[in-house]
């Protein structure tokens, strides 16, 4: 088994990869930061759902992906934002839009990770994780 030095950016590639496949689901390996960024894309609407499967060497993240009524794609593009090498932070004022406002941010912040426009409702900056589209 391989070490995964970028966590986030391995699960926004399943998300993908899962999707261009129009797959029903994704299952991801469990962790505190990935189930937080996944309860965010489901807050904001781009998954269906998420659920904790327990499993014997360690849980999962199952993610069920949502497409439209004649299977067109809600999630049409996730981009890393912050990696490992090269971290990017925002102050609170600063808070970037994805796509004009239509796309989503994600954030971690010290009150946890969040989208962009609950970031800003909260005035709260932070490390910009990812965009989805």
């Amino acid at each position: 088994m391989a070490v995964i030095t970028d966590p986030v950016a391995d699960m926004l590639a399943r998300i993908r990869n899962a999707n261009i496949a129009h797959h029903e689901r994704v299952d991801i390996p469990a962790s505190r930061l990935k189930r937080d960024v996944a309860r965010v894309l489901k807050d904001e609407g781009f998954v269906k759902n998420v659920e904790i499967v327990a499993g014997a060497p360690r849980d999962l993240i199952r993610i069920t992906l949502k497409y439209g009524q004649h299977r067109e794609r809600v999630i049409n593009g996730l981009q890393r934002i912050s990696r490992p090498g090269l971290r990017i932070y925002t102050p609170k004022g600063d808070i970037p839009k994805c796509m004009g406002g239509l796309g989503l941010v994600i954030m971690s912040t010290s009150q946890g990770i969040m989208s962009g426009r609950q970031a800003k409702r909260l005035g709260c900056g932070g490390e910009v994780m990812a965009y989805v589209w």
